[in-house]
């Protein structure tokens, strides 16, 4: 049961007799300690002090470095007349007053006062403490209480109730806290008392300060230097431990740069893998079989005749021997007659030996112009007696075959570093050949030929002229006598193998007009059987001679190389050849 010290009324819970003190004998708002203000809230009360009685600050700041919240009895302390209206700082009535020489401070005082009230005993001491000015916020927001509005000053207008101007008019009797349940008998000890609240308030409320070193955060900047000090103190000796971190670093970036840059190289190297048919997507068979598979879903071709050109392909494959479905037979023979009766305004027409062009299929699109080139050299040295010796099966092999003949060769010791480059495999890919493997197919047949390599542009608009002079004297070459030879010169040599980026093509004869210009006769795998087959009409040949010709600002690629055939090798010369051919080296023109 609890007693209210004021009206004696007995009570049984404490909230009930917290709300009798405040509907009973406490007003509605709280009040100014410092001047006649009233009616505000306790933050309202908090801003209110700091900003309309900035003169106190200094005081605070004194009592907050002191030993007590309150100065001692003997300089501040007003003695109390009326003991039973002023309360000092402790729990017990008879305790020493606060600013006394025991070893409480108020801090304690205030925390022993706050705890008594949370076991539900309220002591004298405590309910004298609760005056018309020390009601909370709290307690006015859970009843409903209205919170004036401050004006821009700080102050709200001077509007009081009876009861408040006679509180106001009251200069003596007990001061209560309006922030805590302390009560004092001096108005000036109240102040400092308020401030040190403040201040404490305001200590909350700064930044705390993060150290740059660790992740230790300080209240202040004063602790935040000492912190950091201990920091640099504790480094002072140790240079060798920050070189082995900066070591360490520098190691990591540079394992993470390298990682970064094999992922990239990895990344390159499969694109190139893709690009130049060492992916291991299939090679001439799965490629042939897939167009034809497109073909049937797409109404293209009926299933019947799928299965009759996979067997023909099967046993294309199973024997070696090129179907002869790409080859268009007679070009060389059409040019020549070509050349007798139009082009007027040429003076020397070259052209090599008879010559078979051979088209890409379905099962080579897009990477078997090396192979078709192949073939094109095959048929034209075929037809000569001089490489008799050399080739006795007169049959131009597939493109698997061609593929085969070219892993023999390696294995024969040729070009080690081509073969390293294809990992010693192009059966059953799409891998694109050069002219170093053109070179070792004819190495391993007996057959000596020449790499000339037109590694940069020699003439205007990254242009070749150079490359046009030497097809020029090799053609010419087969010509040379004292009368001026004909018109329309048809020789017995061999095509030349044009390798540039990406395509290669056969250079069958060469034009040199009434200018002085050249002009290139090639045979492109590109170009369809029924395109070639124009050239053999009288009709259609003045057009499809168009995709024949290729002036020297039609090749405007940076690098070009030719494969040219020389003779037949004796057995000690084809060793020799092999040997040399570990270190293959092109002859370079400039």
């Amino acid at each position: 049961m609890l007693t209210c010290e004021i009206c004696s009324e007995e009570i049984m819970v404490e909230e009930d007799m917290k709300t009798h003190l405040l509907l009973s004998h406490l007003e509605n708002d709280m009040d100014c300690p410092l001047c006649s203000l009233s009616g505000v809230s306790y933050d309202e009360l908090c801003y209110h002090i700091s900003s309309a009685h900035p003169d106190n600050q200094h005081k605070a700041k004194k009592s907050s470095d002191s030993t007590s919240c309150c100065p001692t009895t003997s300089t501040n302390l007003t003695e109390v007349e009326d003991p039973q209206t002023a309360v000092s700082c402790g729990t017990d009535l008879d305790a020493k007053p606060c600013g006394s020489s025991s070893d409480s401070s108020p801090h304690k005082q205030r925390t022993d006062a706050m705890s008594t009230q949370s076991k539900g005993v309220l002591t004298s001491e405590v309910t004298s403490a609760i005056s018309s000015t020390s009601v909370s916020s709290e307690i006015k927001r859970g009843i409903g209480m209205s919170v004036p509005v401050m004006e821009k000053n700080g102050c709200l207008p001077e509007q009081k109730s009876p009861k408040q101007k006679r509180r106001a008019s009251t200069k003596n009797g007990p001061f209560s806290c309006p922030m805590c349940a302390l009560v004092f008998s001096s108005s000036s000890i109240l102040q400092e008392h308020v401030e040190l609240h403040l201040q404490e308030h305001h200590f909350a409320e700064e930044e705390k300060l993060e150290c740059p070193m660790c992740p230790t955060v300080c209240s202040d900047s004063t602790s935040l230097q000492l912190h950091v000090e201990l920091h640099l103190d504790d480094g002072a000796g140790s240079s060798d431990s920050d070189a082995k971190v900066a070591w360490k670093l520098q190691q990591e970036m540079e394992k993470k740069r390298k990682e970064e840059e094999n992922r990239l190289e990895k990344e390159q190297f499969k694109k190139l893998q893709k690009q130049f048919g060492l992916d291991g997507s299939g090679g001439y068979r799965a490629q042939m079989e897939k167009t034809m598979e497109r073909d049937v879903a797409r109404g293209i071709m009926a299933p019947a005749e799928y299965y009759c050109k996979k067997v023909e392909m099967m046993e294309s494959l199973a024997s070696g021997v090129d179907d002869g479905k790409t080859r268009t037979q007679g070009v060389i023979g059409a040019l020549c007659q070509y050349y007798q009766t139009e082009s007027r305004d040429c003076v020397h027409v070259w052209l090599s030996a008879e010559t078979d062009h051979y088209c890409s299929s379905p099962g080579d699109k897009g990477w078997g112009c090396g192979y078709r080139n192949f073939q094109m050299l095959l048929s034209c040295l075929y037809r000569l007696d001089t490489f008799d010796s050399s080739l006795q099966d007169k049959s131009v092999p597939s493109i698997p075959r061609v593929q085969s003949m070219i892993e023999d060769a390696w294995k024969l010791g040729l070009d080690p570093q081509g073969a390293s480059h294809f990992n010693h495999k192009l059966q059953g890919t799409r891998a694109w050949i050069g002219a170093t493997e053109i070179y070792v197919l004819l190495t391993s047949l007996g057959i000596s030929g020449r790499i000339v390599d037109f590694h940069q542009p020699t003439g205007p608009g990254d242009t070749h002229p150079q490359l046009f002079e030497w097809v020029k004297q090799y053609f010419s070459q087969s010509s040379r006598s004292n009368r001026l030879p004909s018109r329309v010169i048809q020789t017995s040599l061999p095509p030349l193998y044009l390798q540039h980026q990406g395509h290669s093509r056969s250079i069958v004869g060469l034009e040199q007009r009434k200018n002085g210009s050249l002009c290139l006769l090639l045979l492109d795998p590109i170009t369809s059987s029924s395109d070639t087959l124009k050239l053999m009409r009288k009709d259609t040949v003045s057009v499809a001679i168009r995709h024949v010709r290729k002036l020297p600002n039609s090749l405007k690629h940076k690098q070009y190389q030719i494969v040219g055939v020389e003779g037949v090798m004796t057995d000690e010369e084809k060793q020799t050849s092999i040997l040399n051919s570990r270190t293959l080296c092109a002859e370079r023109i400039p």
